[in-house]
């Protein structure tokens, strides 16, 4: 079995990305079982509660529309160039992703990454504000989550430290943005990294494993 361990931010257009190139890899190399866990890191930590509109996010937070356009051109290339759908002309709000967190760390680790995909496809095809509760409790539902149980707990404090804590341990030993990959505690990669790369990193794996 090998392990893989992604922290990732449901609202960072690399971690979709990225997370599409491991995926291609992993379907190409299917002779070892891969168990991916997934961890929390948020871009905007200081995020308000109830987010905050698009437009004045990306202008405060990179000065002006024509340095964001310029940041944002090379990911609309990517994802173009790489046949991956993202729509951010539907994105009217950047959400706080705490609670998006929490419903991955409930959804436990039979149904994670079932969770991670609803979340990029709710925001980054759909344009979804994933902060919205009664947007996670139809992802809740897809994941076959009691919906009612689920949103007893999103309306209480549990796990909001614990979200925190992991993500300041996470930066305690060096992660300082995302997505980053931790292979068998061995292997790291840092960023959206292409299928090819991955290809020679789980071929590399299984030849020691062989």
């Amino acid at each position: 079995m090998t392990k893989i361990d992604i922290l990732s931010d449901p609202i960072c257009p690399w971690c979709l990305i990225g997370y599409k190139f491991l995926d291609r890899a992993l379907k190409q190399r299917t002779q070892n079982d891969f168990v991916i866990e997934w961890h929390p890191y948020m871009l905007n930590p200081n995020m308000a509660p109830n987010g905050m509109e698009r437009q004045k996010y990306l202008n405060s937070k990179f000065g002006s529309p024509k340095k964001a356009e310029i940041f944002y051109n090379e990911i609309r290339d990517t994802a173009f160039t790489n046949n991956i759908k993202i729509n951010f002309s539907k994105i009217k709000r950047t959400p706080n992703t705490l609670d998006a967190h929490r419903l991955i760390h409930w959804a436990g680790p039979a149904k994670q990454e079932r969770a991670v995909r609803l979340l990029f496809e709710e925001y980054f095809f759909n344009g979804y504000d994933i902060s919205e509760k009664q947007i996670l409790i139809e992802i809740a539902k897809k994941i076959d989550l009691n919906p009612k149980d689920f949103a007893q707990l999103l309306n209480s404090d549990r796990d909001k430290d614990n979200i925190y804590q992991r993500i300041k341990n996470a930066s305690d030993k060096g992660v300082n943005g995302v997505p980053c990959f931790i292979v068998n505690k061995t292997y790291v990669l840092q960023g959206a990294q292409p299928t090819e790369l991955w290809l020679k990193v789980i071929d590399e794996i299984l030849e020691n494993i062989d």
